[in-house]
Formats: C-alpha cells, structure tokens, sequence
C-alpha cells in the first residue's frame, strides 16, 4: 500500500525541493502540499472526520512553516492526530533540536539540504509506526478520532455555588447520549469531583503534568474508568501537589483529552491559577455558575471582568448558569446578564437541595433520581449546550431529544487549538 505523505512548507522554493523529492520515493504518494500551519490542522481535521483512515500517514514539516512555529505545530498534529507520523525538515540537526523535536512529538528529524537515502529512511520507519497505531486504534474500542471534541470549562463565581454537581452532571448527561466522554477535574487545590463520585483512585492530573509527549497509552494509564462509563482525570488527594500543574502542562493534557473523547468537561473551580486560565482560554464554552444573591453575582462580575483584563476571555464569550434559583428572588438572569455583561443560559437550576442531600451527602451524585427537577434541568442545560447526542424524535415535539434550543454558546476555536 502507497504511503500517504503531506508536505507542510511555506516557502515556495522548499515546497518543489521537497515534492520533488518524495515523489522519488518508492511506495510514496505524496498529497497537495499545504502552506501554513492552519491549512495543516484544518485539512488533517476534515480528513479525520470522515475517518482515521483517510489520513496521510506522514506529514513532513518544514522548520520555517508559520504562523505556528514548528515545533508547536507538531505538538498539535501529535496530541490531535495520533495517528499520524511527523517529519521535521530543519537546517539544524543539533542533539538539543533533535531531543525538542522528540519531546513535542516527532517521529524523525531530517536535515537540510536534502539527501534521498535519509529521507527515504525516515519517511519508512515513520510510515510503518503509524501504520502500527492505527491498527492498535482499530482494536481500541470507544477511541474518538474525529476533529476534537467539545470542551466545556464550568467554574464557580465563588465556592459552594454548585460549580462541581453542574459539571458532573452535564459529563454525565452527555455520557448517557453515546458521546465519549471525559470530566476533569482542575480544581487543584480543594477538588471533590472524587468525593462526590465514591471514587477512590491512586492516579491523577499531576502524574501528567511532568509528561511532553502524552500517548494514548499515557493518558489512559492515568484515567479512572468510572461505573457510569465517565472516563475520570482527578484532582490530587494533596493539594500542595496542584502547584505542578503549570498552564502549558495544561494545554497538553486538555489537547490530549480532545483528541480522545467528543466532549471534555472541566471542573475548574473557583480560585483562578496559571492551569485553570489556560484551560478557559481554550475552552468552546465556557460556563460560569453563580446563585441569585448579591454576592455570588459580585463574584461573577468581578470573575468576569478579571478573564478580561487578562485576555482569557471576553464578557460574550462567557455564560453564566444561575443555580437555585426560585421566583421569588429578586436578581432574575435579566438582571444579572446585565451586571456582568455575559449571556446568561436559558435553563435555571431550581433551588430544592432537598432532592440532593441523600446523594450528595452518601458522594453517589451520579444515582441522583430521574425524576430530581435539579437533574432535569441540568441534563436540560446540557441539551442547550449541544453536549448530547440528538436520538429519535420525542412523540410529543418531534423534536430529537438532546436538541433543547436553537441557542449555541459554542466559541469558534482559533487555529491555536
């Protein structure tokens, strides 16, 4: 079978240096280059999703492709396209390069100019890798290997809003729908997604932080496989050890989470560090939870306009979610999106914890009964969101269950991932 190869270069010049090249190898079928690192990522990701099949098995990146440098380019292709092998062509094929290249993901380094013998070399030992993962990926069960998954962040505007339950309950309103689903927990210091779940475990967030390249086999090694079918990546039991978790360990770990699973939930918490602003910065959605009283809507604002002033993300790109909310109060989401200069979501969480005590006090939320009105609106907010897989039409509507509004909070992601 051809070897697939997508030449990566931005310089003319260099672009029929290297085409010329690769169709001079044997067995190898190289594709319409691509210019820029954006028509890369976006022309592996229409690929990937009519199939993983359809991907080139080699991409050959040249040292001077932009806007994304190199390096980080080939650290997205790896996190977001496992499957495919990478080639770094650079004028400087010095031991500490070599070692970068290596760490971001690369599958081979070759130097400029050109020699056909070591091109061949690489572009054959890198084929056969990836022809190697994509028949481990065809054994691997529920591996996602679409464009990416949704990631949603929630955070709290202050703690006890209820941040941790509406994230736990989304994750599992769109693991119930068929969608491969991952919760996070990047509440480092004071994290109860755990708790909350009866999960004891032994493997968390931190042992990946440390971690360049993060395989599939890695970042399964620290996943917890919880009974509801939630793939689980946990906070620390010592909190201390949070710290480790820098903000581009972060990326890394939220990049490879996307790439396995269609959506990625993020419990962030309520106090804002260099991980959690990473993982808003990135995220599709972002949800702010906040209840209807003076202070938990001062912390939102103020929540708000910090993510601004520190270019994480703007007032519209945020939604806040009001938990316990009754009619009685006198700060409705009018008011409140008013305040903090945000879209508010359509679904308001009731305020009857009395349907929540037994499950949260025994930390089994996740047997909290169908019939609970808090869990009927937050699988409901989950429908607005777009976190659940449309099934067949409901009798009554005909409309596909999971498909709650015509209202998206989806953030268009930039070339950056």
């Amino acid at each position: 079978m051809p070897t697939r190869i997508l030449p990566a270069v931005g310089d003319a010049d260099a672009v029929r240096s290297i085409t010329t090249l690769l169709s001079q190898l044997p067995d190898a079928e190289p594709v319409a280059p691509v210019v820029d690192s954006t028509q890369l990522v976006d022309t592996l990701a229409r690929l990937a999703a009519e199939s993983v099949d359809e991907l080139p098995e080699v991409v050959v990146v040249h040292e001077r492709i932009g806007p994304v440098p190199a390096l980080e380019l080939i650290r997205e292709v790896a996190l977001r396209f496992p499957a495919v092998g990478v080639i770094l062509v650079t004028s400087d094929p010095s031991p500490g390069l070599f070692q970068a290249a290596m760490d971001y993901g690369a599958r081979g380094v070759v130097a400029l100019p050109l020699s056909y013998e070591e091109l061949a070399s690489r572009v054959q030992a890198v084929a056969q890798w990836s022809v190697g993962v994509r028949r481990h990926l065809g054994s691997g069960g529920d591996v996602f290997t679409g464009v990416g998954g949704t990631v949603v962040t929630v955070s709290g505007a202050k703690g006890g809003v209820g941040a941790t339950l509406t994230a736990i309950q989304l994750a599992l309103a769109a693991q119930a729908s068929g969608r491969t689903t991952a919760l996070l927990d990047m509440d480092l210091q004071t994290g109860d997604v755990a708790a909350y779940l009866d999960v004891q475990f032994r493997r968390s967030v931190v042992d990946l932080a440390a971690i360049t390249d993060i395989s599939p086999r890695v970042l399964a090694d620290a996943v917890f496989r919880h009974d509801t079918g939630l793939a689980l990546l946990l906070a620390p039991g010592e909190g201390e050890r949070g710290e480790e978790v820098s903000d581009r360990s972060a990326r890394q770990i939220v990049s490879a989470l996307r790439s396995r699973y269609e959506v990625v939930v993020i419990d962030c918490g309520a106090q804002l560090g260099g991980a959690g602003a990473a993982v808003v910065e990135m995220a599709d959605t972002a949800l702010l939870v906040t209840t209807p009283d003076v202070v938990a809507v001062r912390g939102a604002k103020r929540a708000v306009r910090m993510w601004d002033r520190l270019q994480i993300r703007k007032a519209e790109e945020t939604t806040v979610v009001v938990n316990r909310h009754t009619r009685s109060t006198e700060i409705q989401p009018p008011l409140i999106r008013k305040i903090t200069g945000t879209a508010v979501a359509a679904t308001v969480i009731p305020a009857h914890f009395k349907e929540l005590q037994a499950v949260v006090d025994a930390g089994r939320v996740h047997e909290l009964e169908n019939r609970s009105t808090v869990k009927q609106a937050l699988w409901g907010l989950a429908g607005e969101l777009g976190l659940v897989r449309a099934v067949q039409g409901d009798r009554r509507t005909g409309r596909p269950r999971g498909d709650r509004g015509s209202v998206s909070f989806r953030r268009r992601r930039d070339s950056g991932g």
